[in-house]
């Protein structure tokens, strides 16, 4: 046992909810991973063609957000041997000693009971049974099958991220159309090249704890062409996104200028060698990964941006006229 892990043990002996501070629970629940899925629910919510009664759109926004967090929670329950280990989650509550890991357990059960259950009173039954299945795909799916087992975690692990906007939009019209279809293929398409971006410049850490990521697994040149790749097969889908009824102008706009950046530094960093990216400390990776985030938020900022102009100017018949 490294003494990284043998000083985890002696944290799960130490650790009480009596040490714990409010913060060191809202850090399980992953609080920026939950402002990424509340923002995408909320914007496919605000482009849905039947809207519920704000009160009612915002308890169930709450409700994708408790969500979230219950699959952030019990991510933390499961990985708290690798992150004790790894630099960048050393500190999270639990392999810090300040959260045990039967209080992280109980909070991820109890969290995703309520969501779920307030979600199909508040809502309908199919985004209930969307968001249940989605903390289940995280936590089980991901957590504890995929990502400790294959190179290609990142890659079916996506679709957790993913489905957000669809709960949102099920939750709005309890349907499931194309529109949310393609927000979730954007999502779905863009994590591997982000992640892999991460994994590039935090090749030690996983290498350290023996998670398959790309990089460990098939090297840094084969994981830059997979992130080319998927940046190319993603380009295409927010401009499809842009032409259906949860688009509009602005989201056209954002997806034209958002390939064009994000397939520069993508293009960049798949013509790297390693030896130009240790001389930098993996500079170009870590813009490409900033860069992946600010086209994120920009797509589905412009989604938002549409249906506030859509309802300002009702008599604009998007896509027909352009």
């Amino acid at each position: 046992m490294t003494d990284a892990s043998t000083q985890l043990a002696q944290d799960y002996d130490i650790a009480t909810t009596g040490e714990a501070q409010f913060g060191d629970y809202i850090a399980l629940l992953k609080p920026r991973v939950m402002r990424l899925v509340v923002f995408t629910a909320l914007a496919a919510m605000a482009a849905a063609p039947a809207g519920e009664h704000p009160v009612v759109a915002l308890a169930a926004l709450i409700c994708i957000a408790v969500g979230a967090g219950a699959s952030g929670a019990l991510n933390m329950w499961w990985d708290a041997d690798i992150d004790a280990e790894m630099s960048r989650t050393a500190g999270r509550p639990i392999p810090s000693g300040r959260v045990g890991p039967e209080e992280a357990l109980g909070l991820g059960i109890g969290l995703s009971i309520l969501s779920v259950g307030t979600l199909a009173v508040v809502a309908n039954p199919l985004s209930a049974a969307l968001l249940a299945f989605t903390i289940f795909f995280y936590a089980v799916i991901y957590s504890i099958w995929l990502k400790r087992a294959t190179p290609q975690n990142i890659v079916i692990g996506g679709a957790a991220g993913a489905f957000p906007p669809v709960i949102g939009w099920a939750a709005m019209t309890g349907e499931v159309t194309l529109a949310p279809v393609l927000m979730f293929l954007v999502i779905f398409l863009w994590t591997p090249p982000h992640f892999w971006a991460l994994a590039l410049f935090r090749n030690d850490d996983y290498t350290r704890v023996g998670v398959p990521m790309m990089p460990v697994v098939a090297g840094e040149p084969a994981t830059r062409r997979l992130i080319w790749l998927y940046s190319l097969v993603l380009a295409p889908l927010p401009v499809l996104l842009a032409l259906t009824e949860a688009g509009g102008p602005l989201t056209l706009a954002a997806a034209l200028l958002g390939n064009l950046v994000f397939l520069l530094r993508a293009r960049v960093v798949a013509q790297r060698s390693a030896e130009a990216a240790a001389a930098d400390r993996y500079a170009a990776e870590k813009r490409l990964f900033g860069v992946s985030i600010a086209y994120l938020f920009a797509i589905f900022a412009a989604v938002l941006a549409d249906a506030a102009l859509a309802a300002l100017l009702p008599g604009l018949d998007w896509p027909a006229w352009i």
